[in-house]
């Protein structure tokens, strides 16, 4: 049975993966400028499935057992693989800093599907208020984009931005949905990892990105804190609170992520933080105080 209220333990979690997760698409970023978007999301993919399957068989976890997840754990996968397709196309034309506000996005449409999946995980009128407010103010940053672009192309980075918001909420909901709901979380983790890696690889070969001639001690850097720290260690953890806790207490939890990526892109980028954006930051945290509350 899933746990509603989150302990302890859980918080610190939580807030450990947002903290990590904000400085990911700072990372991401980075090392644009010596690999390709499709490469780099590919072979993390590769580097991070790799470790959970290591992972599991020294813990003697079944992994290929047939359990009826094949079906939700190819759509769970199809569907991260097209997120982070999305990210890291899109933040070759938008800040990190608007990327992780705008992919934040996902757990209003967590809750909006929730309650067809599990009917207790139902929102009451506050929470719902909650999540209309962190919606506007998400689309008051997007608006920015339009107004006062930093570059012609800035609207597109955003809208791929949504585009993983959404994208990341259906795959949150494909887990809850299918048998994946009750599978290990390394196998539901690997799903996605082996199916993203196989599709973003082929991706970057169709798209004729090239591979870097060399790999420097700042890309190696930069790749193995997104596919170690992030990609395996974050994700092992939040698919494992994902089966205890109640997914809409935990997604929209994770509201608390745009601001260390804001902080990030800030201090370790130097992106300019815009007053819409500090706006648009204030009506996510109130969100998250009216449907935690």
């Amino acid at each position: 049975m899933r746990q509603t209220r989150l302990g302890p333990q859980a918080l610190a979690l939580l807030l450990l993966c947002c903290v990590l997760w904000g400085i990911n698409q700072v990372a991401a970023k980075a090392a644009l400028t010596e690999i390709g978007p499709l490469w780099q999301a590919g072979l993390r993919s590769v580097v991070a499935g790799a470790l959970v399957a290591l992972w599991a068989a020294g813990r003697g976890i079944r992994l290929f057992e047939r359990d009826g997840s094949l079906g939700g754990g190819l759509l769970a996968g199809a569907l991260f693989a097209a997120e982070f397709a999305c990210i890291f196309v899109g933040l070759q034309y938008t800040s990190a800093s608007r990327m992780v506000v705008f992919l934040y996005l996902s757990p209003f449409v967590v809750a909006l599907g929730m309650p067809f999946i599990a009917h207790g995980e139902r929102l009451n009128g506050r929470q719902w208020a909650g999540l209309l407010l962190a919606f506007g103010a998400v689309a008051f940053a997007f608006a920015e984009g339009f107004a006062t672009p930093h570059s012609p192309q800035q609207w597109w980075g955003d809208a791929l931005g949504v585009a993983a918001a959404l994208l990341w909420a259906g795959t949150t909901l494909a887990i809850r949905a299918t048998r994946l709901a009750s599978a290990p979380a390394e196998k539901t983790l690997l799903y996605q990892l082996a199916v993203s890696a196989l599709a973003l690889c082929a991706a970057a070969v169709a798209a004729g990105e090239p591979l870097p001639a060399a790999w420097s001690p700042r890309l190696i850097g930069l790749f193995g804190f997104q596919a170690v720290i992030v990609s395996f260690a974050s994700y092992l953890v939040w698919f494992w609170l994902v089966r205890h806790y109640a997914a809409t207490r935990l997604a929209v939890f994770t509201l608390s992520t745009p601001l260390f990526g804001l902080l990030a892109g800030a201090l370790l980028l130097g992106e300019g933080i815009s007053a819409r954006l500090l706006v648009a930051l204030l009506g996510l945290a109130a969100g998250i105080v009216l449907v935690n509350r």
